[in-house]
């Protein structure tokens, strides 16, 4: 019997990559350190309408674990606000671990094979893949184990090493305003380098800020998370009210790790630095090149082509225009300016593009 591939992590681009090679007909073997799929996100869970209208294999989604989102609304730091939309341009709020779970009881139905509690710690290479410390002998190894690979580090491939720090918090019971809409705010003192978010999600409403890392860490993060909630009070109250959830993580802002692949490796997600250095959207990318990685490793184990790890990063994200623009906000981010040009014809197609449109990774 063939060696099969392993794949560390069942994240979104974890489970893409094993549900392509499953349906190719290529043993396939997840090894997630969590003990179900969905344990303690550490992502928003929003998907937006190019993940869910070009990803064949999510579809159709459960309405219950859904929440359809039609637009967002822009709020200076001064709480001036504009709305953006675009004709068809929606977004998915969802129940993130439900989803997790349907992602991968669908791998489970194509024939991946999950190890749940299972951790990655080191792998042998060898010419025909690598030997794992039980024995294991494996065809091929994916890393999609998160911002922190250990993979990565194991092969000595490429790590993040920009990010930024993301805390969000759910509420039951919370109604406000224009629910129909992402909500976002900028503010350079509580979110340097980012924004802070409301939407109404499944079941919740999802909090959150993000800052850049560094920004005096996680107990900073809680005090300007207090702050925000103190500043959202004339759009939604949440002062008096306890989260149902906290999370948080820190998420790659720095583009494409280098290297990004080995001999029969290959880096997905997270791991690759697979973020857009903007948005820190991550989700959408992380299914398409998942699956490429999935599509392109079993045409490899199946003699109709050479190693993807020679040639499938060629076609990974390289963000060069988004992280220009990251350091120009890193590095220009202006309150006052946001305040002054929020309405301006010039200000709305910038972020008109940034959230509604589909930026060409370049």
């Amino acid at each position: 019997m063939p060696a099969p591939v392993v794949i560390v992590g069942a994240s979104f681009s974890g489970l893409a990559c094993a549900h392509a090679l499953a349906e190719r007909g290529v043993a396939t073997t997840i090894i997630e350190r969590k003990s179900e799929p969905g344990e303690k996100p550490h992502t928003t869970g929003i998907l937006v309408r190019e993940a869910v209208d070009e990803i064949d294999w999510l579809g159709p989604l459960p309405k219950h674990i859904t929440r359809r989102v039609e637009g967002v609304r822009l709020y200076a730091p001064d709480m001036r606000w504009i709305d953006l939309s675009a004709p068809g341009y929606y977004f998915l709020a969802t129940d993130t671990p439900e989803l997790m779970r349907l992602l991968a009881q669908r791998c489970q139905t194509a024939g991946v094979r999950i190890q749940y509690g299972a951790r990655f710690t080191r792998a042998a290479a060898h010419a025909n893949g690598y030997t794992l410390p039980d024995g294991t002998e494996v065809s091929y190894l994916v890393g999609a184990d998160g911002p922190k690979s250990h993979v990565a580090k194991t092969l000595s491939l490429g790590a993040n090493r920009h990010f930024i720090f993301g805390m969000e918090h759910e509420y039951a019971d919370v109604d406000f305003d224009a629910s129909d809409r992402l909500h976002c705010f900028i503010d350079k003192r509580l979110a340097p380098g980012y924004i802070g978010w409301i939407i109404a999600g499944v079941g919740v409403t999802q909090v959150g800020l993000a800052r850049r890392n560094g920004a005096g860490g996680i107990a900073e993060a809680k005090t300007a998370m207090t702050a925000f909630l103190k500043k959202l009070a004339p759009v939604a109250d949440f002062r008096d009210c306890a989260p149902t959830n906290v999370r948080a993580g820190l998420i790659p802002c720095g583009g494409l790790v280098s290297p990004v692949a080995a001999p029969r490796a290959l880096l997905v997600g997270d791991a690759a630095g697979m973020v857009s250095p903007v948005t820190a959207g991550g989700i959408h990318t992380a299914l398409r090149h998942g699956r490429a990685a999935g599509v392109a490793i079993a045409d490899f184990l199946n003699g109709r082509k050479a190693d993807p790890a020679q040639w499938l990063p060629v076609s990974y994200p390289r963000f060069r225009l988004k992280r220009a623009l990251r350091w120009s906000y890193d590095n220009f981010q202006s309150d006052a300016a946001f305040n002054l040009l929020l309405r301006s014809s010039a200000m709305r197609a910038a972020a008109s593009v940034v959230f509604l449109h589909r930026m060409r990774a370049r």
